[in-house]
């Protein structure tokens, strides 16, 4: 018997039914455009690792900017006033992820040696003597809601979330599942340092094997990304859960505003100027925010098109009539 460490209730998956679904049409309808045009995906994959390289970086502290992380990680160069724990922070995180797109197959089973591995890689320049080994001490995490297990707990705890990610006894979508693998693999916090880059390279493993596109946490969101963990660790999932979905979306919509026919999307403070748009800038943020509307986030700038409020239009209409019948 599996055990489960989480409860989801019902209401959390009925208001995040909306976004998930339009989240999996997206995948659709991208799998249908499939096989990509070689340059475009390089093109795309390229740019997304990079970010992925970046932000997941950022996160923890990290002060090289995008420009600079593609420098050293193409050109090779020492970034000047940038300390060489940050070079090779992004070094290793690259490693990582090639690493992790090795592994990358439909079949795949999550399992401790990959993690280990991906632990290893990613620390092995910044320590070496801790890369690839859980902890073996107590920790503590400035600002968190929690304190993570003892050590002596930690081999059993991955354990048993590894055997429930793997077998997924509850059919979870895919997406939910790779929520609850990061939330829960930070929860037990295993490693004493590399933690965080680690959960999002193997959440991004378990998405990636499904025919998923990488989630990108933006480090823009980094404060909204550790309060929804707090709040996953208070037995509430819903705002980790619509994080992860939003992010899983935006990769998904840079795949498909590479082919033909897509929809143009426009920043929100250029849509609300069209005069058939009914609402204003701040009240399509909002929807945005939320995952209520088809949107993606640049910078701290929301992406939208005329489409996806004219759909949310309908969409309230239809909910009205209902209600009146």
């Amino acid at each position: 018997m599996l055990n489960k460490w989480y409860y989801i209730n019902s209401e959390t998956f009925q208001e995040l039914e909306e976004l998930l679904n339009r989240v999996q049409n997206k995948k659709d309808l991208l799998d249908s455009k499939r096989p990509l045009s070689p340059a475009v995906l390089n093109r795309v994959r390229e740019g997304l690792y990079l970010e992925w390289n970046h932000h997941s970086n950022a996160i923890e502290g990290n002060t090289l900017s995008l420009n600079e992380t593609r420098l050293v990680l193409e050109e090779g160069i020492t970034i000047g006033g940038k300390t060489l724990k940050e070079h090779l922070e992004v070094i290793g995180h690259q490693d990582a992820i090639n690493f992790v797109e090795q592994l990358v197959k439909p079949d795949y089973k999550l399992n401790a040696k990959d993690i280990l591995d991906v632990h290893f890689i990613v620390m092995k320049k910044i320590d070496e003597f801790i890369a690839g080994r859980y902890r073996n001490a107590g920790v503590r995490i400035n600002g968190a809601n929690f304190i993570p297990p003892s050590a002596t707990k930690v081999d059993a705890y991955m354990d048993e979330m590894i055997d429930y990610i793997s077998n997924n006894p509850d059919n979870l979508p895919v997406i939910y599942l790779a929520a609850l693998f990061h939330h829960r693999f930070v929860w037990i916090h295993p490693f004493f340092d590399g933690n965080g880059r680690v959960a999002r390279l193997i959440m991004n493993l378990i998405l990636m094997s499904a025919g998923y596109p990488p989630a990108i946490i933006l480090k823009q969101d980094r404060k909204k990304y550790y309060s929804a963990l707090d709040m996953a660790n208070n037995g509430d999932y819903k705002k980790f859960f619509q994080l992860i979905l939003q992010a899983v979306e935006r990769s998904l919509d840079i795949y498909l505003n590479s082919t033909p026919g897509y929809d143009t999307y426009e920043p929100i403070s250029e849509i609300v100027s069209e005069p058939e748009v009914p609402y204003n800038a701040e009240y399509i943020s909002l929807l945005a925010r939320r995952g209520k509307i088809d949107a993606y986030k640049e910078g701290k700038e929301w992406y939208t098109s005329k489409r996806a409020i004219e759909e949310y239009i309908r969409n309230r209409k239809r909910e009205r009539v209902l209600k009146q019948r």
